[in-house]
């Protein structure tokens, strides 16, 4: 097994239970800016794009960028009124965030996000410091694109083989495959581990501890295999 040192989360749906406000808002945006409303899991299946690029994947007919830009407004507005208080972490998440920290991993976040609501949500928390580097889609390329990757990599001055990504949707699975990256696949999120199995996860996870003790795994097993080797 490899030797991470570099563990990279997607947000909304690995480590914040946010993905029935985002639901929930996209409706609201699609009935102000009278659009029909898509189904719960077609908007769960958007969820990880950029906001441009999840509205119309949704609605393809938006071709005006007049258009997709009042539904983006009309969306933000929406979340902002509904995320006044921060959605919660899932179980265990700040535990094992703390215990990652301890262990000397570098930690990442790899977001969907506007760097407006990723902010929003450190600062609420009193976070701004916690993560190595953070990476939102209005900053850089929008997933499955690996841009936001490799920027991270840089900057933590970490080979893609020695890195981690852990998220709930296909395109944080299919980023990581770009960038030759390993990666864990989250059961609790936006979609379900079955549609995530074709991207080939190292570790696929229905509880966000399952990671911890698959990750310790990771570092006991080769001081095993050379004790076995001794003598």
């Amino acid at each position: 097994m490899r030797d991470y040192r570099l563990l990279i989360f997607d947000l909304d749906g690995t480590l914040v239970d946010s993905i029935g406000r985002i639901v929930a808002a996209m409706h609201q945006a699609a009935d102000q800016c009278s659009m029909p409303r898509r189904s719960d899991e077609a908007v769960k299946g958007i969820i990880g794009l950029a906001l441009p690029e999840a509205i119309t994947t949704l609605y393809p007919e938006l071709v005006e960028a007049a258009h997709v830009e009042r539904f983006r407004v009309s969306y933000s507005d929406c979340y902002v009124a509904m995320d006044q208080t921060p959605s919660a972490f899932f179980a265990q998440v700040e535990q094992s965030l703390a215990q990652f920290r301890a262990q000397g991993y570098q930690l990442a976040v790899a977001t969907g996000k506007s760097r407006r609501g990723l902010q929003r949500i450190l600062d609420a928390l009193g976070w701004q410091e916690y993560f190595d580097i953070t990476r939102c889609a209005d900053e850089t390329a929008s997933k499955p694109d690996p841009r936001m990757l490799h920027e991270i990599l840089q900057h933590c001055g970490v080979p893609a083989g020695q890195a981690l990504m852990i998220g709930d949707s296909s395109f944080d699975l299919l980023m990581a495959q770009r960038a030759g990256m390993d990666s864990v696949a989250v059961g609790y999120g936006a979609q379900t581990l079955t549609a995530l199995s074709a991207y080939e996860p190292k570790l696929s996870i229905n509880h966000f501890m399952e990671l911890s003790a698959w990750l310790n795994q990771t570092v006991a097993e080769p001081q095993t295999e050379e004790s076995e080797h001794v003598g």
